[in-house]
């Protein structure tokens, strides 16, 4: 893997790749799982906005043999990178290298054209300079990340670290990424396709999504403790009616799917982790049945329980 630092990286996006890829969950700070360089342009310094420069050792080269691609968002988005720039993305894509990108790192992936007639999302104070710059882009400005199998886009700040968290979890398994995401201490998953708490969405909540924090958390550390949506409004000292409005202008998803989505999370990671049987990894990832796990798990990976704990293990 390999990340690429032009002259005014943002540096907090740089620090969420490095933070997910590089640092293993412990206290050496020894990455366990991918082996992570960082490159400029060319070897030496690079300026960035926030008050000080970098220094890589490396250069473009390094693309051309990385599996994996970030990029990285720029001080100035708008501006055109370099010529050797597009060139080596293009490469590394064109060699089948899986092309990420974190908040507006984006307008460089479309710059190479790698986002053509594809689904991306970026910071949402950029999209529609990025819609206008980019039309053949199928620009989602609302998501916090979007996973195109071999092309990754998010969305700005903490986005980032989610995508990362998801990457994470795509290659190496629920279980690891909930545990580096415990070391960071963030929540283990949200799904790419919630909202960005964008000024119109904090306007009709109120006081954004600080309400919801605490019933989110709990249900999320086991969702087996959360068998409904009324069980989730009781804990927030809500009506229904008042939680789902809420939830749905605060998160961008449905309670819900929500609540599906953490209970398949928690299934993925006892397969990965534990031999329990499929009944108790289903009750305690609070499925109601084994019918209901095989359901959201296949929909979700395309495996069956017994499948998807088989193709870990080889």
């Amino acid at each position: 893997m390999v990340a690429l630092a032009l002259d005014g990286v943002m540096t907090y996006d740089l620090a969420c790749a490095v933070q997910a890829f590089r640092h293993g969950p412990d206290k050496t700070g020894e990455g366990r799982g991918f082996e992570m360089r960082t490159c400029g342009i060319r070897p030496g310094p690079v300026w960035t906005p926030n008050g000080f420069d970098l220094r890589v050792d490396y250069g473009l080269e390094l693309l051309d043999e990385a599996e994996i691609v970030v990029v990285p968002g720029i001080g100035l988005p708008t501006l055109p990178p370099p010529p050797e720039v597009v060139d080596a993305l293009r490469a590394a894509a064109e060699r089948g290298a899986t092309m990420v990108s974190i908040c507006v790192g984006a307008f460089v992936l479309a710059r190479a054209g790698l986002l053509d007639g594809r689904p991306a999302t970026t910071h949402w104070a950029y999209c529609a300079e990025f819609a206008e710059l980019f039309p053949a882009v199928r620009l989602d400005p609302g998501a916090l990340y979007v996973d195109d199998g071999d092309v990754l886009t998010s969305a700005g700040l903490s986005a980032g670290l989610d995508l990362c968290l998801h990457l994470v979890r795509r290659e190496l398994g629920a279980g690891f990424a909930a545990e580096l995401a415990r070391w960071n201490v963030t929540p283990p998953h949200r799904e790419g396709g919630q909202a960005q708490y964008i000024p119109d969405a904090l306007g009709r909540s109120g006081d954004g999504a600080s309400g919801l924090a605490a019933t989110m958390a709990w249900a999320a550390a086991n969702p087996a403790v959360a068998p409904d949506v009324s069980a989730l409004a009781r804990h927030a000292l809500m009506s229904e009616r008042t939680f789902i409005r809420r939830f749905k202008a605060e998160v961008g998803a449905t309670p819900r799917r929500w609540l599906e989505a953490q209970r398949t999370a928690r299934a993925r990671e006892l397969l990965e982790t534990t031999d329990l049987p499929v009944e108790v990894v289903a009750a305690q990832a609070g499925f109601g049945s084994v019918t209901a796990l095989r359901t959201h798990l296949r929909a979700a990976t395309g495996a069956t329980p017994a499948g998807y704990r088989r193709s870990l293990r080889r």
